[in-house]
């Protein structure tokens, strides 16, 4: 190879040169030439989404804007969105009228039946009364109250009891005061005792009534309403100067054996 490249001359070797360059132009030319009309490698930019037929806009066939494609569907997809969105708020916040009838009929349903403007002072008014003598305890009386009326009624106090024609008031059992006012609801009983006579004869001034009157009281202690008056059974009761009343009372137990 040595002795080939020695062997040339000089016009030889020029001449090979410039074929050489003349090749590469060559080849230059024809890759420009397959660029120009499509048949060779382009560059396309940015990787695109395909476009399917669905989304190809109406009217008419022929060549279509990829870019302008693209940014309706971007657009149609951006309004589908939003309608989802908005659809979505209306489901989870329904405009629900409120019921305003069944808000009232609940609201009466839990009126609370102890609030003082639902309850009345228990008299003569919104309650019967019936007296009988008892055999145990000896010479007892009970009073009976019943709540005739549509209200819870209170029984402060004790009841003022007053046998015929009778100028003084008995003696108050003290110590038969309840914790708290006895309260009955429409139907429910309280019962005051009566003690007529002292069991061991001490007693004094010893009378006989055929009737007698009970009266009540309010929160203040004073009287509620006027008295009602009940026939005794019998040929009627005696009382003396030990004569007794305990207050009103939930049972007939605290009321005889207090």
């Amino acid at each position: 190879m040595r002795a080939f490249r020695t062997s040339l001359r000089p016009a030889t070797r020029t001449r090979l040169r410039t074929g050489l360059f003349a090749g590469a132009a060559a080849l230059a030319a024809l890759s420009l030439t397959a660029c120009q009309d499509g048949t060779g490698v382009q560059d396309e930019g940015a990787s695109q989404p395909a476009v399917t037929a669905s989304e190809k806009p109406a009217g008419g066939s022929g060549s279509t804007d990829t870019g302008m494609t693209q940014a309706k569907d971007s657009d149609k997809n951006t309004a589908s969105d939003t309608n989802a969105n908005t659809s979505t708020n209306v489901e989870s916040k329904p405009n629900v009228k409120p019921d305003t009838d069944s808000d009232a009929a609940e609201g009466a349903t839990e009126e609370d039946p102890y609030a003082p403007e639902n309850r009345d002072i228990c008299n003569s008014s919104n309650t019967q009364v019936t007296v009988q003598e008892v055999s145990r305890p000896l010479n007892h009386m009970l009073v009976t109250v019943t709540n005739k009326g549509d209200k819870l009624c209170d029984l402060p106090y004790y009841p003022w009891v007053r046998f015929g024609q009778m100028q003084w008031a008995p003696q108050i059992a003290e110590y038969t005061k309840p914790q708290a006012v006895v309260t009955l609801a429409p139907g429910e009983s309280g019962y005051a005792g009566v003690m007529l006579a002292s069991a061991d004869g001490s007693g004094e001034n010893p009378e006989k009534a055929d009737k007698v009157s009970i009266g009540f009281q309010d929160l203040n202690g004073e009287g509620s309403g006027p008295a009602t008056t009940v026939n005794l059974p019998g040929d009627g009761v005696y009382f003396d100067s030990t004569l007794r009343v305990t207050y009103w009372q939930q049972s007939i137990e605290d009321a005889l054996y207090s």
